[in-house]
């Protein structure tokens, strides 16, 4: 049977293998010079696609990397005598240093925020470049030592330089995009505040891959500026370079792993065309009216790539659903699920006082007080339910306790650390995990890739193994199946139903093994059986020793579910308890029929039933 698999590897190895024959059978240095140069832009569209295609990023500044790596190979070959092509990993990493600090300053910003960071760091390179005379020459330029190899073999060496850069440039994307980091980077692409919630560290997960991106580029550059024999910065630092870039990568299919290589080779053929046809003054703007229209009609008609379109067109030929199983009745009832088996231990020898203690937290929004002085506990080892009417600050409250939001004032303790005040992937990393009212997954990824995300630690050198494989793989299939979409595990995400995903985030916020798991109306829109299902999910998670806090409009729910209940009105608790005596309570009552406003001297934290 001929699948896309079969096809994809096939085009593949016939590719790699016409390529290295090339040069041995067709001597013509023009076309050689086509494909050193087709090289050279699918090696930059492929670095490009790391941080762009990858993390979502747009970067318009990638150009800038080429010429880093140009001049530094440059400098150290005309100062050293060394060989540029063996000073070109130099560049390279030096062009991947100064991306690191790229990032440093735009891990901040997202969308044409960075955009035009990006962009003013290609213009700040080439003024650097142009005005530091002492060292560059200004734009008068370097002149590089001419090769001393036989010229019998023409651009041999050049050619199978880059052509070994590009081989290995694809293998460290793929390698990238199955690792810790490329999952990560993925999940910041589909939702960076989630991916945060959820303990990934985005700002380093964005700095590596801005270095990751730049290196073979910067190498790129070096062999590039030798191949040329002569660098000056406008020719280096060019955003027609910048955009061809961009083009390519959108031309092949951005994020994929063989579609910016495939656009780069696809368009190398029009940079050659509007080389030779187009000169004077006005050659440069024409170029990039050509590109920017290509690309806006790319865009508009083929979204996905070129590539990915074809592979879409494929499916459909070959009548291949992605959906096909999005709704399909779970077929494991609640009371037969696996016990969950906890990889982190709980600590036993952890008695006396609550888990989480929450003292006077407050916020405002302009002149309303969504949350005003509220105080509660949370007992270790229960479930404890926080209701009230809409407008109470219930979800505000979960987004102070997990970061989405930061507090005016008041405490929060989780096992006596102070969790106000931290980022929000140091309190996942502290054992709090959050499921949303709104379902929160990372659509494009599968559903096993959505649960590789998490992260209770960070550690840089973890961030290079493989995010599918292994210990923690294995642990994501045993909470897939505990949750009952163990079957959907290759399936992406996006395309399975509302009740469905609220499974996966669930099953994602227990990679955590999270010490306080917060249920924000876990049962809201979806059907009854799938609350029953929820419901002894929660259950079991309970007597396994996992602490549960849940929002809930759905009371028979709560009351079934829950040991305590805080009641929230206009901002603070007014009432706490058990079940049975929360329901009876008249302030409860008031505050869910009337308008409830605490009379003179009550104190709210204290006020009707406590526990």
């Amino acid at each position: 049977m001929i699948t896309v698999n079969r096809l994809r590897t096939a085009a593949i190895a016939a590719g790699i293998l016409l390529l290295a024959i090339f040069p041995l059978v067709n001597g013509n240095a023009y076309w050689q010079n086509m494909a050193i140069m087709a090289f050279l832009l699918a090696i930059m569209a492929s670095g490009w696609n790391i941080i762009s295609g990858y993390a979502g990023y747009v970067s318009l500044g990638q150009s800038a990397f080429l010429g880093v790596g140009a001049y530094t190979t440059a400098l150290l070959s005309i100062h050293t005598g060394v060989s540029p092509l063996l000073a070109a990993p130099l560049g390279g990493a030096v062009t991947a240093a100064v991306a690191l600090i790229l990032g440093m300053v735009g891990r901040r910003t997202r969308g044409i925020a960075f955009v035009i960071i990006s962009y003013a760091f290609l213009e700040l390179t080439a003024l650097v470049v142009s005005n530091w005379s002492s060292l560059t020459n200004g734009n008068h330029g370097l002149a590089l030592p001419l090769p001393t190899w036989n010229r019998n073999y023409l651009n041999w060496p050049f050619y199978y330089y880059l052509f070994a850069l590009l081989i290995i440039t694809v293998w460290g994307s793929w390698a990238i995009r199955r690792s810790k980091l490329g999952i990560g980077l993925a999940a910041i692409r589909d939702d960076e505040s989630k991916a945060d919630g959820i303990g990934v560290r985005t700002d380093r997960y964005k700095m590596f891959a801005f270095a990751a991106s730049a290196f073979p580029i910067g190498v790129a550059g070096g062999v590039y500026a030798y191949y040329i024999a002569f660098l000056d910065p406008a020719s280096m630092f060019d955003i027609v370079i910048a955009m061809q870039i961009v083009l390519a990568a959108h031309l092949g299919g951005v994020g994929t792993l063989w579609g910016p290589v495939l656009g780069a080779f696809m368009l190398e053929p029009l940079n050659q065309f509007t080389n030779q046809s187009l000169s004077g003054p006005d050659a440069g703007s024409w170029r990039l009216i050509i590109y920017g229209t290509l690309l806006a009609a790319i865009v508009l008609f083929f979204p996905k790539g070129v590539l990915a379109e074809a592979v879409a067109w494929f499916k459909r030929w070959r009548h291949i659903d992605p959906q096909a199983m999005a709704g399909k009745r779970l077929s494991v009832a609640a009371e037969d699920l696996p016990a969950p088996v906890m990889a982190r231990k709980r600590d036993e020898a952890a008695t006396g006082g609550p888990l989480l203690v929450v003292e006077g937290l407050s916020k405002s929004f302009g002149g309303v007080k969504a949350v005003n002085g509220c105080s509660f506990t949370v007992e270790r080892g229960s479930i404890t339910g926080l209701i009230g009417p809409n407008g109470s600050g219930k979800t505000t409250v979960f987004n102070l306790l997990d970061g989405s939001l930061p507090s005016d004032s008041g405490t929060i303790r989780l096992d006596g650390e102070r969790l106000d005040g931290l980022s929000r992937w140091r309190r996942a990393h502290a054992g709090l995990a959050r499921v949303f009212q709104a379902t929160r997954v990372f659509p494009h990824l599968t559903v096993l890739e959505n649960l590789a995300v998490p992260s209770r630690s960070f550690a840089t050198l973890r961030l290079g193994t493989s995010a599918m494989s292994g210990a923690e793989a294995a642990r994501a299939r045993e909470w897939l199946d505990f949750v009952g979409m163990g079957e959907y595990a290759e399936h992406r995400a996006g395309s399975l139903s509302y009740g469905q995903q609220k499974l996966i985030e669930l099953a994602q916020a227990l990679m955590l093994e999270p010490e306080i798991l917060l249920l924000d109306e876990p049962a809201a829109g979806i059907n009854p059986t799938l609350v029953e299902r929820l419901a002894g999910i929660v259950r079991k998670l309970n007597e396994a020793g996992t602490t549960v806090v849940i929002v809930e409009h759905n009371m028979p729910f709560v009351l079934s579910l829950c040991d305590h209940i805080h009641v929230l009105a206009q901002g603070n608790v007014i009432a706490s308890g058990p079940p049975g005596e929360i329901e009876r309570n008249p302030e409860v009552l008031d505050a869910y029929l009337g308008d409830h406003t605490p009379g003179p001297g009550t104190n709210p934290a204290t006020s009707g039933v406590t526990a």
